[in-house]
């Protein structure tokens, strides 16, 4: 079957999207970056821009053997391990996920972080995250999606050490929030929440922001999911948070409902998607 890109949890084909938002201009980025490479043959960053642009039009299996070339030719660069592992992430590949970013840990060590630059920026123009962020991020990531809980938040942990910003501080604070329920530490669950208020200084996880604020008790989880309206996308990024609100509060079945409302959309590269179709597994 052409366009299928990886197979979901349940074992059904997951092909790209017939339409794509923008894909005018990601194409023309797209080639751009081949015209980059084709110039710089041995720059790294060309290489890794190439697998990024080839990853924002849903090419994941394209994207995963540029970074694979980069791992061979630049085995001491943590990007591409980075980035391959949050595209094995994307495809369902939790174990090689884990992997790639436990190696990414061991070549970032006692090095400075640097800023990632944005491949589709936020409207301050800001980049939020770091290449340290990611990594650490991802690696949480990979081990929650298997439910290792306690190695998430280990990594999380260390993640909040290199979250220099409420944008990063926020996600970090919302699947540190989420690991720690699911490991039954509440009291230290309530004090993740401790930093997080209603006015802080987001340009872009306002859905992570609001899910927080769901956890403290001052949003409700029917105000971030209106199921009746809200779009796939919606449903994908608040669907998986409110979903995993009710399961770790013990209400299993409007959990189920709210996972399998989320894996019934589109957007299944979306980590809310995956992490909604990864815990559908494990309740059954």
């Amino acid at each position: 079957q052409a366009n299928v890109e990886a197979t979901s949890l349940a074992g059904q084909p997951l092909t790209r999207p017939a339409a794509i938002p923008n894909a005018e201009a990601l194409e023309a980025n797209l080639a751009a970056a081949e015209q980059t490479l084709a110039q710089n043959p041995d720059d790294p960053e060309a290489l890794i821009w190439l697998g990024r642009r080839q990853a924002y039009l849903w090419q994941y299996q394209d994207s995963i053997d540029t970074f694979t070339k980069g791992v061979e030719r630049f085995p001491d660069n943590p990007k591409f391990y980075r980035h391959r592992g949050h595209r094995f992430i994307t495809t369902r590949q939790f174990a090689k996920a884990q992997a790639d970013f436990e190696r990414a840990v061991e070549l970032i060590k006692g090095q400075p972080d640097e800023i990632e630059p944005d491949g589709a920026p936020n409207p301050a123009g800001k980049p939020r995250s770091t290449l340290q962020f990611n990594i650490w991020y991802h690696l949480g990531l990979a081990y929650y999606l298997q439910g290792d809980y306690d190695k998430a938040y280990d990594a999380y942990v260390e993640c909040m050490k290199v979250s220099n910003n409420d944008d990063s501080v926020t996600a970090t604070s919302d699947w540190m929030w989420m690991t720690l329920m699911h490991l039954d530490r509440k009291a230290d669950a309530d004090k993740v929440l401790e930093r997080i208020t209603p006015k802080m200084d987001i340009l872009e996880n306002e859905s992570y922001h609001r899910r927080l604020l769901m956890y403290k008790g001052l949003e409700t989880p029917e105000a971030l999911l209106d199921t009746a309206t809200a779009d796939a996308t919606t449903i994908a990024t608040q669907g998986y948070g409110v979903g995993n609100y009710y399961f770790v509060n013990g209400d299993t079945a409007r959990a189920r409902d709210v996972f399998e409302k989320v894996t019934s959309g589109g957007g299944w590269n979306a980590f809310g998607y995956i992490a909604a179709e990864a815990d559908l597994q494990r309740m059954k």
